[in-house]
Order: structure tokens, then C-alpha cells, then sequence
């Protein structure tokens, strides 16, 4: 398991609940997610280093819907992979799911509907855009209004998760932030998810999340029901390397 997450002082804690509702769709690519190709598995004794590498390549490119570019960055060490597939580049629409990759190759868990943000995504994220950003991040810090489902990751249970309004198509926000998982996009992992530090500069928002719905387009979050969060956080293992994967179809199979 991770260590548990660094709690934030309470002037920048405050500072995170001023910023949710705009962070909660302000973020763009993870800065310390490096492009790197898979590496070479351990090869079976009789084999090859060669014929190795090769097997590891295969089950790379078994994770379906991907393209080269975007399979070059997920990280070799990865073993959990959330996909978020948009229904296309202006949609507030996508699915979700959760692949585990065993010595077969990736294996799908279910599918869910989900959200995105009101007018899509977009590969160059800018603070208050309403597009959610495309790339590969690391999934490392959770929390929420309620108690810990049961998650392996650091798990932050604050009331700062609250939140209330109505969205962009008058559905109410109360509960969106009963469970949440960090996406790493301009953030510092290991740290709550209200932790407000911004590496790339505020001018690329932060505070994205995977976090649960409300039945309506996000300023730049994913968002699925409570029941598929909550599943999902029971699965996430800090030791299989998670990582979410997100844009449109087209954009993932570059």
C-alpha cells in the first residue's frame, strides 16, 4: 500500500475549497507522466531476452482502443489502466473501463456510462476551457464526504468535499464529492485531493477528478453513479501502478 496522503495546511486547505467548483474541471496533462515505452519482462527460463520483449509488447498493445501514441505513455510498471473513451471531441459524454493486466494480456472489467466536460476535451487544458484534458495520469491519492469505501489508496475524509448548486443543466451538485480519486494532472501526488499546489501554474487549472455524477456535463471531471464509484475505488491497488487513460475515441487511437 501507499503511504498515506501529506495533509495540506488549512490556509491552503481553505484555499482548495475556494477553488473546487472551478478546479473541478481545470486541469490539463500530468507533467510527470514521461512518454516511455514498455519495458522487457523477466523472460521464462529457456527463453530469449528478445522473445520477451516481444511478449511484452503484444500484451501492451492488447489494450484495446489505443493508438501507438498514446500506448508510448503508459507507464511500463502500470497494471490498472481506467479508459475513458469520449463519445467524441465536443462531448460531455464517455465510458468507462477498468482493465487489470495479467499474464494474458489486459482483461476488461464492466463498462459504465459516464461524464466529461460540457464541451469535451482538448490536449491543451486552460483553466475555466469547460474541456477535459487528453492524456495518460497516474491515479494516486482518493477521498470524499463519506467514510472510506475500502480503497487501497490514501483515502482524505474532509467535509471540505462538500459541495452544493445546480450544474449546467439545473441537475444539483450535493453528493458529487462523497467519493473522489485524484487525477494526477498538475497536482502533487501523494498529497489529498484538495491539496491546491499547481506545478504547471494556475493558467492550467487543477482539481480534476474522477468523482461521482450528477447527471450532467462537468467543467473538466469524469464523473460515474456512486454504485460504479465505489466499485471502482475498491479495486484501484497503489501496488498494480494505476493509471487513468482519457479523450475522445479519435484522439485515443493516435
Amino acid at each position: 500500500m501507499s503511504a498515506m496522503p501529506v495533509r495540506v495546511p488549512a490556509v491552503l486547505l481553505a484555499a482548495a475549497v475556494l477553488g473546487l467548483l472551478s478546479g473541478c474541471g481545470s486541469g490539463d496533462s500530468d507533467a510527470s507522466v514521461q512518454d516511455k515505452p514498455l519495458s522487457a519482462v523477466v523472460p521464462a527460463e529457456g527463453g530469449s531476452a528478445g522473445s520477451a520483449s516481444a511478449e511484452a509488447e503484444r500484451l501492451h498493445r492488447q489494450l484495446p482502443g489505443l493508438g501507438p501514441k498514446t500506448l508510448a505513455q503508459v507507464p511500463a510498471a502500470t497494471r490498472q489502466a481506467v479508459v475513458v473513451t469520449g463519445e467524441d471531441r465536443d462531448s460531455p459524454k464517455a465510458t468507462v473501463v477498468l482493465y487489470e493486466r495479467t499474464a494474458g494480456g489486459w482483461r476488461a472489467g464492466s463498462e459504465w456510462p459516464a461524464h466529461n466536460a460540457l464541451k469535451g476535451w482538448t490536449d491543451d487544458h486552460r483553466l475555466g476551457d469547460l474541456r477535459s484534458p487528453i492524456g495518460v495520469f497516474t491515479l494516486s491519492d482518493a477521498g470524499g464526504r463519506l467514510p472510506d469505501p475500502g480503497t487501497e489508496l490514501p483515502y482524505d475524509r474532509s467535509g471540505a468535499f462538500t459541495i452544493d448548486g445546480t450544474g449546467f443543466e439545473g441537475e444539483p451538485l450535493a453528493g458529487s464529492f462523497d467519493y473522489v480519486v485524484a487525477i494526477d494532472y498538475n497536482r502533487a501526488p501523494g498529497t489529498s485531493p484538495l491539496d491546491w499546489t499547481r506545478p504547471l501554474g494556475a493558467h492550467k487549472g487543477g482539481g480534476i477528478w474522477i468523482h461521482v455524477d450528477h447527471e450532467g456535463p462537468t467543467k473538466g471531471c469524469v464523473t460515474l453513479a456512486k454504485p460504479h464509484m465505489k466499485e471502482l475505488l475498491r479495486a484501484l491497488d497503489p501496488d498494480l501502478n494505476p493509471v487513468v487513460v482519457m479523450g475522445d475515441a479519435a484522439s485515443l487511437r493516435r
